[in-house]
């Protein structure tokens, strides 16, 4: 089974949005091991909505934490602490491609010392990073970039989302990492938009893969 981990430069960047649409493209699983704040829904929830009648499955969360905060504080408030080792447990078992979305960026603590790119260590995954595009975003996705050259995480490629300027070729190019796809805005997240932006990414997708 292919783990693909979803990850992004920061939070609200689209990356729950754009999980929906590599599961349809790779008919693949979907898992968020952590949701921190569910009082609007879930990120499964959601996901769930649109893979509706496609096979995908939506595995359920290993921590669901009420407060919308970074997981090892909301972990914290309900007197619990996130452990690697069982998420890592708790993997669902099957041939199929495992899409697993994370909880903001690569530095998002889940413990006192341990952080999301810890957890795309110990699951094996590759990543598919998530940039938007708005005023500031070349500096957090380099960052990120770094992070994983210096973490020795491989890196399929990036997803960009939203249209504020175009700052993408400048991204793939001092990142060294190639583009899969770009995502214009919409006011309107409906069916038609992610079955025509699913149409466009699988076949790049492939290729990288």
């Amino acid at each position: 089974m292919e783990r693909i981990f979803i990850t992004g430069i920061g939070t609200g960047i689209g990356k729950t949005f754009v999980s929906a649409m590599l599961a349809k493209a790779l008919n693949a699983d979907y898992w968020k091991p952590v949701q921190a704040g569910f009082e609007d829904g879930t990120d499964s929830e959601w996901v769930a909505n649109w893979l509706k009648d496609t096979g995908s499955v939506v595995h359920p969360e290993v921590y669901r934490l009420k407060k919308p905060a970074s997981p090892h504080i909301a972990a914290r408030e309900e007197g619990i602490t996130i452990d690697l080792a069982k998420i890592c447990k708790k993997i669902p078992q099957n041939d199929r491609t495992l899409l697993i979305e994370g909880a903001g960026g690569l530095l998002v603590p889940l413990n006192e010392s341990q952080f999301v790119a810890d957890l795309i260590k110990e699951l094996g995954a590759k990543v598919i990073l998530v940039s938007r595009n708005y005023l500031g975003s070349i500096n957090h996705s380099l960052l990120t970039a770094r992070v994983c050259r210096e973490m020795q995480i491989p890196v399929i490629g990036w997803v960009f989302n939203d249209q504020y300027l175009n700052y993408e070729e400048e991204i793939v190019k001092w990142s060294n990492l190639p583009r899969i796809a770009s995502i214009p805005w919409t006011e309107n997240i409906n069916g038609t938009f992610i079955n025509s932006q699913t149409t466009a990414i699988t076949k790049r997708l492939k290729e990288l893969l």
